[in-house]
């Protein structure tokens, strides 16, 4: 279910991602060539690239595609080298849970005192938030998921056997 949920949620993003482009090109044409002023493109452009970010995490983490430093990984004895993922894993799981329960609060306090921005559009700030939460949500859901299957999982050595 978390898979159907991250594939959807990244090919959303991938639209955001586009429609973000056309936003920002109608806002430097716009002002460029007519003159106008486009106030909203900003903080619309904003709020998708903080949607795309948040949203493409768990999707990341589920491919592994985030930045490690795999020449230590190389050096390192196998079961050593589980250890030292399986700690990874924790610790990750761990911060990224602090920085979900920050992102809940913070959507909590936008919400209940209907925070703006500070601009003449002034959308409510708990858009951005609550994407930033629903996405280390996710995030801190996948990396307990596969630290969980990497725990009960047989080594390969037995799978061989």
């Amino acid at each position: 279910m978390l898979d159907k949920v991250n594939r959807g949620l990244q090919l959303l993003s991938m639209i955001a991602l586009v429609l973000t482009a056309f936003v920002l090109t109608y806002s430097v044409v716009s002002r460029y060539f007519f003159h106008a002023p486009t106030d909203w493109q900003d903080e619309a452009s904003v709020f998708m690239l903080v949607g795309v970010t948040f949203f493409s995490t768990a999707y990341v983490q589920y491919h592994r595609g985030h930045i490690g430093i795999e020449a230590v990984a190389g050096l390192l004895p196998r079961r050593v080298n589980a250890v030292r993922l399986f700690v990874v894993d924790v610790v990750s799981a761990l911060f990224c849970a602090f920085f979900t329960w920050k992102s809940w609060a913070l959507f909590h306090e936008a919400w209940v005192d209907g925070q703006t921005t500070s601009s003449t559009f002034a959308p409510p700030l708990w858009i951005p938030y609550s994407m930033m939460a629903a996405g280390m949500t996710l995030l801190t859901l996948q990396i307990v998921l596969q630290t969980l299957a990497r725990m009960t999982n047989k080594p390969e050595s037995e799978h061989a056997a």
